[in-house]
C-alpha cells in the first residue's frame, strides 16, 4: 500500500475552504443564485447587499 502524500500545503486548502464557505453562503441569496439582474452593475450591487448582510 503506497503511504500519503505529506506534501500537503493545508494554508492553501485553509484558504480555499474559506473562500467556498464565503461562495456557498452568497448563493443562498434568491437574486445572486439565480442571477435575476441581467446586468453586471445591478448584479454586483446585489452581491455587495448580501455580503454587508452575511
Amino acid at each position: 500500500m503506497p503511504e500519503p502524500c505529506t506534501l500537503v500545503n493545508w494554508a492553501a486548502y485553509r484558504s480555499r475552504y474559506a473562500i467556498e464557505r464565503l461562495i456557498n453562503r452568497l448563493k443562498q441569496f434568491r437574486r445572486i443564485g439565480t442571477r435575476y439582474q441581467k446586468l453586471a452593475a445591478n448584479y454586483l450591487v446585489m452581491v455587495h447587499i448580501a455580503a454587508i448582510r452575511i
